[in-house]
């Protein structure tokens, strides 16, 4: 089935996005349950950057007033920008949408995937860090539309209905189709895996039914084992898919890293990172003249200072045009591509905004002494691949 992403049209902001199916769904529905729709259609539609598919979306939002959404993360390492702000911003826009929130931290997962050199209680003490994280920047948590459960406990609290699910799914699947689910995994169908690995998909795949999950809400990185647990869903005759709502993989600092590493720090701003270390790394990043295509000062700026702060003010001389804020995106873009702001400029109103959004974690990591001591004892684990 082929994903339906946005497009442009001269109707209202919610049908901007809407296609045959869709309206016609949208005219069985009762005036209440359309204007329903329509009120958190665009709040939820904007948290991804492809929907499938926007019609279930849309009547889902329509006729249930609190939507299941299932996201999660494997505990590995310390937590860089696009994993820290961009998720506090989308978990926020759901919430505010009147969605509940499943944040899996998936430590069982990253036992399987060797991560922290499969070490279970560095794992956990790692998401134990990236929760403290989500609370000091900002993340909504205080009216329980959030939610973060332990895969170990959860599983181990409803073994039998989990395992049985895990097994029907891989049992269903051939090698190869699970195989090539090997990129929610950080890994490839080239790569030499553990045969604990194989079970990930599988796993993954359960966890969106164990949840009870309306909406997948993950990376793009994780769209085939979603569409996965779309075809589970032909294959066992179950009407009501999961929606795969999948948002943006924010890019490396360097040119042509397709996405942020933890482990190459020139490539990605952790969470805590000090003010000076957040000043170099944007001073030496990728950002060429009059280029948008694959800039990442410009991705940064697009999805997470004006998401954040809805406009960007850059401070110049009056030589060099004055002082400038911007309140749309595109206004900006024009600008870059005629060489009306230049890189330098840009670069330093982009460190500023950034420090901006990262001070109250910085300040969390050091007033709060159980978070000063989960830092530490992040920073002193060994990353394995």
């Amino acid at each position: 089935m082929e994903p339906r992403r946005r497009r442009k049209c001269s109707l209202s902001p919610s049908m901007n996005r809407l296609q045959d199916s869709l309206l016609l769904m949208i005219r069985s529905l009762t005036e209440e349950e359309r204007a329903r729709g329509e009120r958190r259609f665009d709040q939820v539609f904007s948290v991804g950057e492809e929907c499938i598919q926007d019609y279930e979306l849309f009547n889902l939002l329509a006729k249930k007033d609190q939507p299941i959404c299932y996201d999660g993360f494997e505990p590995s390492g310390r937590m860089h920008i696009a994993q820290g702000v961009m998720k506090a911003i989308n978990v926020n826009k759901l919430t505010g949408a009147g969605c509940k929130v499943k944040i899996w931290i998936a430590d069982w997962f990253a036992q399987l995937n060797n991560k922290v050199g499969g070490d279970l209680k560095k794992i956990q003490t790692v998401g134990r860090y990236l929760i403290e994280i989500w609370k000091a920047v900002g993340m909504k948590l205080e009216d329980g539309k959030v939610e973060f459960l332990w895969s170990s406990e959860e599983i181990n609290s409803r073994a039998a209905e989990y395992w049985p699910l895990v097994m029907d799914i891989a049992r269903r699947n051939k090698l190869p189709r699970i195989m090539r689910c090997c990129q929610i995994m950080g890994r490839s169908e080239t790569d030499e895996l553990a045969a604990s690995q194989i079970f990930y998909p599988c796993m993954q795949c359960a966890d969106i039914f164990f949840l009870k999950a309306d909406i997948c809400q993950l990376g793009m990185d994780q769209r085939k084992v979603n569409v996965l647990a779309r075809e589970y869903c032909d294959d066992i005759k179950r009407k009501n898919k999961p929606i795969i709502l999948s948002h943006h993989m924010l890019p490396g600092l360097q040119q042509g890293q397709e996405k942020m590493s933890k482990s190459d720090p020139s490539s990605s701003i952790y969470m805590e990172d000090e003010e000076a270390e957040v000043n170099a790394k944007i001073k030496k990043a990728y950002c060429p003249p009059m280029i948008v295509e694959g800039n990442p000062c410009l991705e940064y700026i697009k999805y997470i200072i004006f998401p954040w702060f809805h406009e960007f003010s850059v401070k110049r001389s009056v030589e060099n045009g004055g002082n400038k804020t911007y309140n749309i995106y595109e206004e900006l873009v024009a600008d870059y591509e005629k060489g009306q702001l230049h890189p330098a400029d840009l670069k330093i109103a982009l460190q500023g905004a950034l420090n901006r959004i990262l001070q109250p974690v910085r300040d969390h990591f050091k007033c709060d002494a159980n978070a000063k001591d989960l830092l530490i004892r992040v920073k002193g684990y060994r990353l394995t691949r």
